[in-house]
């Protein structure tokens, strides 16, 4: 890697400044990305990814500066109020380079290549990405963050100008053999076509747990040192291991995890839903946005835990969250907004803004609102302090500010006030109301209102599960107003899946993840409402999925379709971060979607995609646990249940509930009524002989799509339900 990094010499410099109009727009001003718009007023003449940069690029003969981030990423704000509101940086960039702007989260594709690129030449990437290109696109130079000036051992930004410029000019045929070996070097290192031998099993998952269990912190739960991140569907995978082993210390970590992140700052104690990661070990301090993806993710979890142990403190996260969702992150039409900015104005200076500024609360603020000794019972149990809560405060950020956390139980609140459980329960839930209260009058973070297929899809499985696991129809609504909203609205004119929404306005082809996460959201909205159009529609995403991303020499999914733009690389992933990839998700989907259908297509290629990267998942578990969900998956016990019946009785119900209130996620479970079997029968063609005995609900509960005898009464259900969880 090293041979195509070029040195760039870093040199000072200086120049006039340039006066700039407030006024100034630049080509960003016509875009529908929050991220593009924040930017369309700089004094940089930004361009959108697109023809039109490029063409001036090798008109003028000038590198590219690609930057890259989102609306609601913190150091994005950081280092366009540093350098790109910045009229000498400005000046620097107008004439040396075409500046181009991408949203991460519009054209994950863009940010997914040339972040290879930057991981590749620094060990390390982030947001906002800064790359240098030649005028075809080739990475020549790139990292992250750069401050204004020389800092921290980092290059200043504006004496990277200089030297990158310099460079161009003097040194341009080195710059392009550095950037053709980049080229080559990404296109080399797509992963897939592993070596043959190479096979998942249940020691992989073993394996799995034993470095999860090694990583684990046992006095703060989570895995690993600050910053903290949740790696929710690392719990959801370590629930899997603990069902199929019974080693309580797979669910020991999951529910410490869990308990320490919902007493954690890192959870919002008045409003719900969840900040992105803790700055510390204690889960005390966030990095305050909220990502719709976190929520669904993390909701999913929690009514998992739920499940799993009847603890109904994770019911209260799981709802609290996905009311926080309903009530501040869904659209009109039913879809679901990106997120919520870390960043939000001071409440007492609408010219500053502050990071965790809507958040943070003063111990005299919160004195003036409940007033003497209820102040003194709330500060103590949520962890208040006269001169601030923050464990470490470097840069005098969080003087005398706190982040609500659970330091004492009510338990220990009420031995400590000599008071009584009733007393601090209402004292709590009055506190509580009145700051939520306050704080709803503080100017509110940005919402990043775009609407994304794949986080979608994610929020969709959470909802669906919710409504079964809780029992509440306020949330099997809003998953089905989610659906028929991106079902209606998120295609093209041919019908073809698209990726984003915002201001009327759906646009970008779909990538691997909005067709994944979206068939397995669909699949469990499916396992709530049982309309079987929803069934048929994973299925006709599934077709489409294959055909268009497959790839057939080396197996697996790209993450373009392929007739998507041509990048200078077709990237393909598998490492499960903040989000699943494509890939992992894909295997899972289509794992269950086979069970669904009994059509053995898509059995084989959730297989084969397993294979492809079972190399690369064997040499390190932990990275891919949703590949390693699907693979438990695979390897059983997992069963079909096929309820047959009438109607949608009492009866019927009562055999639904009993099949889906377990934590069993190794099963699929379908419902045939009467006068609506070939709405199921041309999907899951297996159930077309299940049918209800005398006149009564049947429950066929198959594995591999072969069925016992059917059962029409609750305790051979129950009997019959344990019988098929054994290996």
């Amino acid at each position: 890697m090293k041979g195509f990094v070029v040195f760039v010499a870093l040199i000072f410099w200086t120049f006039e400044v340039m006066a700039v109009d407030n006024s100034h727009s630049n080509r960003l001003v016509k875009e529908k990305s929050p991220y593009l718009l924040q930017h369309a007023h700089n004094p940089v003449n930004w361009y959108p990814w697109g023809e039109e940069a490029f063409e001036k690029a090798r008109k003028e003969d000038k590198p590219i500066f690609l930057s890259i981030g989102y609306s609601t990423c913190h150091w994005c704000h950081v280092m366009e109020e540093e350098s790109f509101e910045n009229p000498e940086t400005a000046k620097s960039l107008n004439e040396n380079f075409v500046s181009i702007k991408v949203d991460r989260e519009e054209r994950p594709d863009i940010d997914s290549v040339y972040m290879s690129y930057v991981m590749a030449a620094t060990g390390s990437g982030g947001w906002p990405m800064s790359v240098f290109l030649t005028p075809d696109k080739k990475p020549f130079y790139g990292g992250t963050y750069f401050p204004p000036e020389d800092r921290w051992g980092v290059p200043g930004f504006k004496s990277l100008l200089h030297s990158i410029a310099e460079s161009w000019r003097s040194e341009k045929s080195r710059i392009l053999d550095s950037a053709d070996s980049a080229v080559k070097f990404l296109s080399e290192k797509a992963p897939g076509a592993q070596a043959a031998g190479s096979v998942l099993n249940e020691q992989t998952l073993k394996e799995a747990f034993d470095r999860c269990q090694a990583g684990f912190d046992e006095t703060y739960g989570g895995f690993g040192k600050a910053p903290k991140f949740p790696r929710s569907h690392t719990l959801s995978m370590l629930l899997r291991y603990w069902l199929r082993s019974g080693d309580g210390a797979a669910l020991r970590m999951t529910e410490d995890t869990l308990k320490a992140m919902a007493s954690g700052g890192i959870y919002d104690q008045l409003g719900g839903g969840f900040h992105r990661y803790s700055t510390d070990g204690r889960w005390r301090i966030p990095h305050f946005e909220k990502m719709l993806y976190d929520q669904a993710l993390l909701v999913t979890a929690y009514l998992e835990a739920y499940q799993a142990t009847g603890n109904t403190e994770y019911a209260r996260v799981a709802r609290e969250t996905l009311d926080y969702v309903l009530t501040r992150m869904t659209s009109p039409e039913g879809g679901f907004y990106s997120a919520e900015d870390a960043d939000s104005f001071e409440p007492n200076d609408p010219t500053k803004k502050r990071e965790g500024a809507f958040y943070v609360w003063e111990k005299k603020e919160i004195a003036d609102l409940l007033g003497g000794s209820q102040a003194e019972i709330f500060c103590y149990y949520f962890g208040v302090e006269e001169a601030g809560n923050a464990l470490a405060d470097p840069h005098g950020e969080f003087t005398r500010q706190n982040v609500l956390y659970l330091a004492h139980s009510a338990e220990e609140t009420v031995a400590h006030f000599k008071t009584s459980v009733d007393q601090v329960k209402k004292i709590l839930a009055d506190g509580k109301a009145r700051l939520l209260s306050a704080r709803a009058k503080r100017p509110a973070p940005h919402l990043d209102d775009k609407v994304l297929t794949d986080w979608n899809g994610l929020m969709l499985t959470a909802l669906a599960r919710a409504a079964v696991v809780l029992g509440d129809d306020r949330y099997r609504a809003a998953a089905e107003k989610a659906a028929v909203f991106l079902d209606r609205t998120m295609r093209g004119k041919d019908g073809r899946l698209l990726h984003r929404y915002r201001g009327k306005d759906a646009g970008i082809l779909a990538n691997l993840n909005d067709y994944a996460f979206l068939i397995q959201g669909l699949l469990h909205l499916y396992e709530t409402s049982f309309d079987p159009v929803w069934l048929q529609r994973s299925v006709s995403l599934a077709d489409a999925m294959i055909d268009l991303f497959w790839d057939e020499a080396r197996g697996g999914f790209y993450l373009t379709a392929k007739d998507a733009e041509v990048l200078i690389s077709r990237p393909k992933e598998v490492y499960d971060g903040a989000l699943p990839s494509g890939n992992s998700a894909a295997a899972l989907a289509l794992s269950y979607l086979g069970r669904y259908t009994g059509q053995d297509r898509y059995g084989i290629a959730a297989q084969r995609t397993m294979d492809a990267f079972a190399e690369m998942v064997a040499a390190d578990p932990t990275n891919y646990p949703v590949m390693l969900m699907a693979l438990d998956l695979a390897l059983g016990p997992s069963r079909e249940v096929v309820v047959a019946a009438q109607r949608r009785d009492e009866n019927a119900e009562s055999f639904l509930k009993e099949v889906q209130r377990p934590f069993f996620p190794n099963q699929v479970v379908l419902l045939r009524l009467a006068g609506r079997e070939k709405d199921l029968d041309g999907t899951a063609s297996f159930v077309s002989d299940k049918v209800p005995l005398s006149g009564k609900a049947a429950v066929y509960v198959c594995r591999d799509h072969t069925c016992r005898l059917p059962v029409t009464e609750l305790e051979a259900l129950k009997k019959l339900l344990k019988e098929t969880v054994q290996k």
